[in-house]
């Protein structure tokens, strides 16, 4: 079995071992990321890459994507802001990427809120994302429309913990790997069930930290693509890390944001080992 199998990553120390392992390979090899995603997030998002040692590219036009996707190392796809206009191009983007064997990720924002956010998700699944990273209400929303079981409607408030079997299901149904954030957040495989127990809930007073904590995973799998498990889970420890670290110099949700990136950019491995908190959870 390979020394960086899943299944032997379970300490925290190893856990913190690979999360740091991730971390330098994405500031070595400053993997390029792709971003579709909503006006909102943009900038946090662009800002996030950066100060983890990652290249983001914020390019969304169809015509454009021919040319550049096939160059991109991973395509991170955010549906906050959805139009008519962008669904060609994330479709195409995230087709160029299975087409050649490069990894994407998804984020379903809102994805219940209407008709065509959810019929614009479930056409992106068929094109076989990588990660799948959505709060609670979205993945349960998701999984179950998924499945052909009927949907709760409008996003409501869940729990990471209470989205952990529908993110089995649409885990074992997509054949992504699905992260749930939350207070803890939750990835799994369909199978294995891993908690990442990172973060400051100011975090949520922060627009755009969730779109940027998906960036951050494509990055983790653009330089680990075989075990996009522990891509994400590294992804979602160190943001979380970040969050804590920088909540010792906040005053608020303004200086948080501010302080989040200066931490996540000056990040060292004494300091994430001694921080990283995940578990197994099945």
């Amino acid at each position: 079995m390979e020394p960086n199998s899943p299944t032997q990553v379970t300490t925290p120390t190893q856990w913190g071992t690979k999360a740091w392992h991730l971390l330098s390979q994405v500031r070595t090899q400053s993997p390029l990321i792709q971003c579709i995603t909503n006006f909102v997030s943009m900038d946090l998002m662009a800002n996030t890459l950066l100060s983890a040692g990652a290249s983001p590219a914020m390019l969304h036009s169809v015509e454009e994507i021919h040319d550049f996707t096939p160059h991109a190392d991973a395509l991170c796809i955010n549906i906050g802001t959805l139009s008519p206009a962008w669904l060609p191009a994330m479709k195409a983007a995230a087709a160029v990427c299975s087409d050649k064997g490069k990894p994407w990720v998804l984020d379903p924002v809102a994805v219940s809120a209407s008709g065509f956010r959810m019929k614009a998700c479930l056409e992106l699944l068929e094109l076989r994302p990588t990660v799948i990273r959505g709060n609670g209400s979205e993945i349960i929303a998701l999984s179950f429309a998924s499945s052909d079981k009927p949907t709760k409607g409008a996003d409501s408030i869940h729990e990471s913990t209470d989205a952990v079997e529908a993110a089995k299901l649409l885990a074992q149904k997509s054949g992504a790997i699905v992260a749930v954030s939350g207070a803890t957040d939750i990835v799994t495989d369909g199978n294995q069930v891993v908690g990442a127990h990172n973060g400051v809930a100011l975090m949520q007073k922060i627009t755009a930290t969730g779109c940027s904590v998906t960036a951050l995973v494509a990055a983790f799998v653009a330089v680990d693509k075989s075990h996009a498990l522990d891509a994400a889970v590294s992804a979602l420890a160190v943001f979380g890390v970040a969050g804590e670290l920088g909540m010792k110099m906040a005053k608020g949700p303004g200086s948080l944001r501010m302080h989040l990136i200066d931490a996540l950019h000056g990040l060292d491995e004494a300091t994430l080992l001694s921080h990283v908190n995940i578990t197994s959870l099945s």
